[in-house]
């Protein structure tokens, strides 16, 4: 039987589906992440690459105790679960003189504007002089945050720090002033945790695992040119450049250690050549190009990745003999560019000792960035004033990318 009397609409519900207003989504919490770049400045020999490597935790950037070491910038990307920095490492500051020096500062000039912060490094261990003053010259018209980093503290009495430190206040206002040892890591904590603290908040440039932009050529040409840093003096370091000309990998395994003409664990002549006897004008970079030059194969290495971008190397354990034995082997021939003849002479060295020295070095620790047996062929060759030629630069520096 129908109802007679239906059920009233209740109003009350009614009312409030008419009041209720839509939800509206919370909006996700803001990212903390950080990412930005830092540049990283200051005179010669200051120690900007040797800071560099302690943060990153293996060597991108070659050091030596010789001024102008640093000739290009480079990326050092450090990444953590708070942000992501990535530095710039500069040429050190100085007048230039030539037209290599003039890019060298072009590079610095460019890092300033490209940075968030500014680290302006000194060494504890030099008076202040027309060098610093040049450099607080630079900074003059940046706005940008600037971090005082006081150098080598581990080797300088406290008192002179502070006095180094009021110096610098009295001539600029600086964001943070750090003393530091790059070489031990004191302090490098504290770096970092500043910088975070002052980057912007934004997501990150480069992958988890990249450590720097530049390619194995060019690592590997750096790599060459510190060991002969090592082992020469007065004028000849500022009048070398090293051209990877090729890169070539057998295809399977190498040859035993019989075969192969160096051996495993010492190194003989077999695996460096030179060119003792080409004329001054043969055979100079400015006649090859991107086009005809020998690259090589492209090859596939751990630590450094076949793109442009360089990758973390984990440590690993020691090869035992049968694994070193059974290694791929890697060709690698490479130019040693100098100015004058006496130069070649020098980096030759008595009946081709040093340069024998040289290839040994550098080829143990590019051995141990592939991981494979390298045969490292060196060839010395002058080319007059390359320092003032646009055609040598140019194909110095490309290596970088490619």
């Amino acid at each position: 039987m129908p109802n007679k009397y239906p059920k009233k609409p209740n109003k009350t519900a009614a009312a409030s589906e008419k009041t209720r207003k839509p939800r509206v989504p919370k909006a996700p919490p803001k990212s903390l992440f950080r990412t930005g770049y830092v540049a990283l400045i200051g005179r010669p020999n200051a120690g900007k690459s040797t800071l560099l490597n302690k943060i990153l935790g293996q060597k991108i950037a070659i050091t030596s105790d010789k001024p102008q070491t640093t000739r290009l910038s480079i990326l050092g990307i450090h990444t953590t679960p708070r942000g992501q920095i990535v530095f710039i490492d500069n040429p050190g500051l100085h007048k230039p003189l030539h037209k290599l020096n003039k890019r060298m500062m072009n590079f610095v000039y460019a890092a300033l504007e490209t940075a968030d912060i500014v680290c302006l490094l000194i060494d504890a261990t030099q008076k202040f002089g027309h060098g610093d003053e040049y450099a607080l010259e630079m900074l003059k018209n940046v706005r940008k945050p600037v971090f005082l980093l006081v150098n080598k503290t581990d080797i300088v009495k406290k008192e002179n720090i502070l006095l180094l430190i009021d110096r610098y206040r009295a001539l600029r206002e600086f964001k943070e002033f750090i003393p530091l040892s790059a070489f031990k890591g004191t302090n490098v904590d504290v770096l970092e945790r500043l910088l975070f603290d002052n980057l912007p908040q934004a997501e990150k440039l480069y992958g988890d695992e990249d450590v720097s932009d530049q390619s194995e050529r060019f690592l590997f040409a750096e790599i060459i040119r510190e060991k002969i840093l090592a082992r020469v003096e007065a004028e000849l370091p500022w009048a070398t450049a090293v051209y990877i000309d090729r890169i070539d990998r057998n295809r399977g395994q190498g040859p035993g250690p019989e075969e192969d003409g160096f051996d495993d664990e010492e190194g003989t002549e077999e695996g460096v050549a030179w060119d003792e006897n080409e004329g001054p004008e043969e055979e100079g970079p400015a006649e090859e190009t991107a086009g005809n030059r020998d690259t090589g194969r492209e090859i596939s290495v751990p630590g450094v990745s076949v793109g442009p971008n360089m990758r973390r190397r984990e440590e690993k354990r020691p090869m035992t003999r049968e694994e070193r034995r059974a290694r791929p082997v890697v060709y690698i021939r490479a130019s040693i560019f100098v100015e004058r003849p006496n130069h070649r002479k020098i980096i030759i060295g008595h009946q081709g000792k040093n340069i024998k020295e040289i290839g040994i070095e550098a080829r143990r620790e590019i051995e141990e960035i592939l991981e494979a047996k390298v045969f490292l062929e060196l060839r010395v060759k002058v080319r007059l004033r390359w320092r003032d030629s646009a055609d040598v630069l140019d194909l110095i520096e490309g290596q970088k990318q490619t």
